[in-house]
Formats: C-alpha cells, structure tokens, sequence
C-alpha cells in the first residue's frame, strides 16, 4: 500500500489528510471548492507532488446505509477525480465523521467560539478526512 490522500467532500471545502505507507493519517488542510475541473486539477497536482497512489473519498451515505443524494454527488465527483487523474479511488463510509470531528477538536480544548472559526477555516474538514482515512487504513489492515 502507496500513499493514500483521502477526501472529505463538501459543497463548499474539500478536507485533505494523507497516510504514507506504513504511518498514521496526517491532515492537510481543506480546499476551498471552485469548480470541479478546478478541483480536479488541483488535487491531481497535488496528488503528483506527492506520489499518491489511491484517493480515499469519504461517502456520505444515510444512517440506514443507503446513498443519500449527497452521497451520488461525492461519487459522481469520485468518478471525475479517478478518470482525471488516473489514480485509483476507493470509497470509505463516513457516517458521523464530522461528529466524531468536532467532538475530538472539543476534547484538545478548543472552545465553541474557537469551533466555528475553525469550522469556517476547514478545520472539520480536515479532521474529518483524517478520520476517514484511519478508519480505511484500519478496515484495509483486517483485510
């Protein structure tokens, strides 16, 4: 197993976290969204800059695991992010990542004031692709 950098897919920010081989998921920040060839072209570079080998797209399916509408979105992006950059791209479920997200920013300390803002700066995002990307590493490792 490569270097995998997974996604958390908004309308408004892409969260990023990548694993190297062998290591833990580190964040990487969030993408404000433009476009999706924008997006796509700015995530294959990063992807190339990088030597990823997988994307990790977290899906947002409903809690009874059916595909929300939501979700169709992320995989017909998923679709567009594979066939644009020729790497191979996987789906992880991410239902309540961004719960389990924000609940782990609330346990570093951070305040509701402080929440929002870094809600706003993709600071969820990001964990919730970190999150996203452990539990695909660690469902991969039982594999």
């Amino acid at each position: 197993m490569g270097r995998i950098l997974a996604l958390d897919v908004g309308r408004r920010r892409i969260g990023l976290a990548i694993a190297l081989e062998g290591s833990a998921a580190h964040g990487l920040g969030a993408l404000l969204r433009r476009s999706l060839r924008e997006d796509v072209e700015r995530l294959k570079r990063m992807a190339q800059e990088r030597s990823v080998e997988r994307f990790v797209v977290g899906l947002p399916l409903n809690m009874d695991g059916s595909e929300s509408p939501m979700a169709r979105e992320v995989r017909q992006f998923g679709e567009r992010l594979g066939s644009g950059t020729g790497i191979e791209v996987s789906y992880q479920d991410e239902r309540l990542t961004s719960f389990e997200a924000e609940e782990r920013l609330k346990r570093r300390g951070m305040s509701l004031k402080r929440m929002l803002e870094a809600k706003r700066q993709g600071a969820v995002d990001e964990m919730a692709a970190v999150i996203v990307l452990e539990d695909y590493l660690e469902r991969a490792g039982r594999a």
